[in-house]
C-alpha cells in the first residue's frame, strides 16, 4: 500500500498570493514553532499532520487578518 503524499498545489498558495504573503511572512507572524519548510510543503500539497495544518492556519489568519479554516486552505 503506497500513499501518495504529494497532492498538488493547495488553495493556501493562491490565498497567500492574494494577500501578498511569502512563507517568511507566515513564519514571522506565528507565535508557534513553524518553519519555512512546513509552509512550503503546505503550498506544494505535501501531506501534513492535522497539528501542523492547524499551526499554519493560525499563522495565516494572523498574517492576513482573516478567518480561514483548514478546509479553506487544504483540499485533503
Amino acid at each position: 500500500m503506497d500513499i501518495d503524499r504529494n497532492l498538488g498545489e493547495q488553495p493556501i498558495a493562491r490565498i497567500m498570493s492574494e494577500h501578498h504573503l511569502s512563507p517568511h511572512d507566515i513564519v514571522a507572524s506565528s507565535t508557534e514553532q513553524i518553519t519555512h519548510k512546513m509552509v512550503s510543503r503546505a503550498m506544494k500539497g505535501r501531506l501534513l499532520t492535522p497539528n501542523v495544518q492547524a499551526k499554519i492556519v493560525r499563522a495565516l489568519n494572523t498574517a492576513s487578518s482573516a478567518a480561514y479554516t483548514a478546509s479553506d486552505l487544504f483540499t485533503y
